[in-house]
């Protein structure tokens, strides 16, 4: 039960919350915690209050901040304050923890191109990009930033996927920007065909020793600093000997959109499909979220100022 109590600056910080997460997509962190207060009937310093009777000492302005999407619970701490929050506010266990996205970057982010030592961050050390670039790694995409990057894969009946179509927008960083590398790895390289749809195909080399693809599409003339250009392709699989079970992208800088859509065959459709991230190849998955599968057969993830690291969907096949 709720007590009545005066106006001041919780309730002031939970109408500022009210109004800035009008903007908050549902089933965000922001979105049903600041729900959740609301049912409960709880001002934010009363949640503090229970809180601290736990032994949680959280501030009031954190608490607003998570309501209003400017921050979100990342430390130690602030995860143990979360699952108190879920039986404080009525909530069953993992109920707003399962909705905590993957970190977001901190300090400045500049205006050129991701280096090696970014890349290997991400790739890992002699990674197969590294080995299918050899000393163009180095310079990989140096002087262009991808600004949005949509991803649609298909797969078949077999449970195979047999296509990936990717659409990016770019932005040069520097002047004379020509063309961008892609590469494609954990493949089967030896059959697959690159289509361009947006922007000249280039060099398409097959390297099955290494599962690998790499592409160039050339953009018809240099860029200017800080011009933009699209480019669009099919990368069409060879033969898949396994059936597959997720799809990945790894990537170096923070785009302001990435969009994956899995499309299945109707008489191919997976039990359950989760979108997961980790900061780096290497590492396991640190977060994972359940997705839903739609009419159309496919499911999809959104991130806005996507963080640098190892995005995608996995799935799991009925038996």
């Amino acid at each position: 039960m709720s007590r009545p109590h005066r106006a001041g600056p919780a309730d002031e910080t939970s109408a500022r919350a009210r109004q800035a997460g009008a903007a908050d997509p549902a089933g965000t962190f922001a979105a049903a915690f600041r729900d959740a207060v609301r049912r409960r009937g709880l001002a934010l310093d009363r949640v503090r209050e229970r809180l601290a009777a736990q032994g949680i000492s959280v501030s009031l302005a954190t608490l607003s901040y998570w309501q209003r999407g400017r921050s979100q619970p990342e430390q130690a701490h602030s995860l143990r304050a979360v699952d108190a929050l879920e039986d404080i506010l009525g909530l069953p266990p993992g109920a707003l923890r399962s909705l905590i996205g993957p970190s977001r970057p901190r300090g400045r982010i500049t205006g050129e191109g991701p280096g090696p030592d970014v890349s290997r961050r991400v790739f890992g050390e002699r990674s197969r990009v590294e080995l299918a670039l050899g000393a163009g790694f180095h310079r990989f995409n140096h002087d262009l930033l991808a600004l949005s990057i949509h991803e649609t894969v298909r797969v078949d009946a077999h449970r195979r996927c047999r296509s990936i179509t990717v659409k990016q927008v770019l932005r040069a960083t520097r002047d004379g920007a020509r063309r961008i590398t892609v590469v494609h790895d954990e493949i089967p390289a030896e059959d697959a065909t690159v289509t361009a749809h947006h922007g000249r195909l280039g060099t398409v080399r097959r390297l099955p020793e290494l599962q690998a693809v790499v592409a160039e599409l050339d953009f018809g003339r240099p860029l200017a600093r800080d011009e933009t250009a699209l480019i669009a392709y099919t990368l069409r699989y060879g033969p898949e000997p396994a059936q597959s079970l997720h799809h990945e992208r790894r990537v170096r800088t923070s785009p302001h959109e990435y969009l994956l859509q899995i499309c299945f065959h109707p008489d191919a459709l997976p039990v359950g499909c989760h979108r997961f991230f980790k900061e780096r190849i290497d590492v396991p998955r640190r977060y994972e979220r359940r997705l839903a599968l739609d009419v159309s057969h496919s499911s999809h993830m959104l991130l806005h100022k996507c963080p640098p690291g190892v995005h995608g969907i996995s799935w799991t096949w009925p038996r």
